[in-house]
C-alpha cells in the first residue's frame, strides 16, 4: 500500500510540475523568435501590414518577430502552414479577407479548415482598395472604362494579388454590376501584380490602397475608384465606385490568427499588445499614410467580425459564379 501510495504521489507531482512549466513558459513567452508567416508575396499591403507590426512588437517584446513570406493558392499555401504548425505560441498569420472568409467558398477543395484550424488573434488594420488603370488605357474615369470593356468584352485583362483575394472578388463583384466582362489573370502578390500592371501586360486591377498608393502618387498608375463608401483623404477627387455602381462595398482588412490550441494567455498578451501598439499616434501615422485604419480591439470582437464577414462574402462568391478547382 504504501509504495502505491508514493508512486501515486510521484505521478501527482510530476503532473503539477509540467502544469507549473507550462505556465512558466506562457508567462516567459516570447523567449525565442516568433515567426508571422504572410501568405502573399513581399511588396503587397499583407507584407507592409506584418512589417510594421513585427517591428512594434520586436520592441515591445525584446524579441525577433520574423516575417515569412509563403505565397500561393489565394493565400492557402502560407495560412495551411500556419494551421497545420505547433501551436506552441511562436507562430502566426497575417490573415486576410481570402484566407479567414472568401477561400473557403472559392475552392473545390480546401487544405485546411477556417473555422476550425485557426482561431483569431488581433484586428490590425481596414483598408479600402482601389480601382487603377495602366496609363495607356484610354479610360479616365469609372464611367468610360465601363463602356470601353463593354466595347470590348474579353479584350481587357484585370490582374490580382491572387484568386480568392478581394482584389479578385471586389472584381467579380464589379464586374457583376456594371454588366461587363474582362479576363482574370491571377499572380503570387500584389507587388508581381503592380509590376504588369505597370508595365501594361494586364490594363486594370484593383488592389489595396497602401500597396498601390506610392504608384498612383508617382504617377505610374491612374486611379479612377475606391471601394469604400466614401471618398479617401489620401486619394483626393477620386471618387468612390458606388457613386457611379450604387451599393458597391468591398473593403479589406489584415489580421492575426494562430493554430488552434495555442494557449489561451498567449493569445491574450500578444492580442493586448498589438492593441496598445495601434493606439500609438506614431504607428497610427504611419498606417494612415498607407491609407489603412487601426482596429485593434479583443479575439473575441474579431471572431465575430470573421463571422460576420464570412457570411458576406459568401454571398458575393455565390452571385458572382467565382470558382477555383
Amino acid at each position: 500500500m504504501k509504495a502505491r501510495l508514493t508512486r501515486r504521489h510521484a505521478l501527482l507531482l510530476a503532473a503539477s510540475l509540467a502544469g507549473t512549466g507550462s505556465a512558466w513558459a506562457q508567462a516567459d513567452w516570447p523567449s525565442k523568435p516568433v515567426r508571422i508567416v504572410v501568405p502573399f508575396a513581399p511588396g503587397g499591403t499583407t507584407d507592409l501590414t506584418a512589417r510594421i507590426v513585427a517591428e512594434q512588437l520586436g520592441q515591445s517584446f525584446k524579441q525577433t518577430f520574423v516575417i515569412e513570406n509563403k505565397a500561393g493558392a489565394g493565400g492557402n499555401v502560407g495560412a495551411n502552414e500556419v494551421a497545420k504548425a505547433a501551436p506552441d505560441g511562436y507562430t502566426f498569420l497575417m490573415g486576410t479577407p481570402g484566407t479567414q472568409a472568401i477561400n473557403q467558398f472559392l475552392y473545390a477543395k480546401m487544405p485546411y479548415d477556417t473555422a476550425k484550424d485557426l482561431v483569431p488573434v488581433s484586428f490590425v488594420v481596414r483598408v479600402p482598395n482601389v480601382m487603377m488603370l495602366n496609363p495607356g488605357v484610354p479610360a479616365k474615369n469609372i464611367k468610360e472604362f465601363i463602356a470601353l470593356a463593354k466595347a470590348k468584352p474579353g479584350g481587357i485583362s484585370y490582374g490580382t494579388p491572387g484568386n480568392g483575394s478581394t482584389g479578385h472578388l471586389s472584381t467579380e463583384l464589379f464586374k457583376t454590376q456594371a454588366g461587363v466582362f474582362v479576363t482574370h489573370i491571377p499572380y503570387r502578390g500584389s507587388g508581381p501584380m503592380l509590376q504588369d500592371l505597370m508595365a501594361g501586360q494586364v490594363q486594370v486591377a484593383i488592389d489595396n490602397l497602401p500597396s498601390a498608393l506610392p504608384l498612383i502618387q508617382a504617377g505610374k498608375l491612374v486611379a479612377i475608384g475606391v471601394t469604400s463608401e466614401q471618398p479617401v483623404p489620401t486619394l483626393p477627387g477620386v471618387p468612390p465606385i458606388a457613386s457611379v455602381l450604387p451599393g458597391y462595398v468591398a473593403e479589406s482588412w489584415f489580421v492575426l490568427v494562430a493554430p488552434a490550441g495555442t494557449p489561451q494567455p498567449i493569445i491574450d498578451k500578444l492580442s493586448a499588445e498589438v492593441d496598445r501598439i495601434l493606439k500609438k499616434p506614431e504607428v497610427a501615422e504611419r498606417f494612415a499614410k498607407l491609407g489603412a485604419t487601426p482596429v485593434g480591439g479583443t479575439p473575441k470582437q474579431l471572431g465575430d467580425f470573421i463571422a460576420a464577414e464570412t457570411r458576406k462574402w459568401q454571398q458575393v462568391v455565390k452571385a458572382s459564379g467565382a470558382k477555383v478547382d
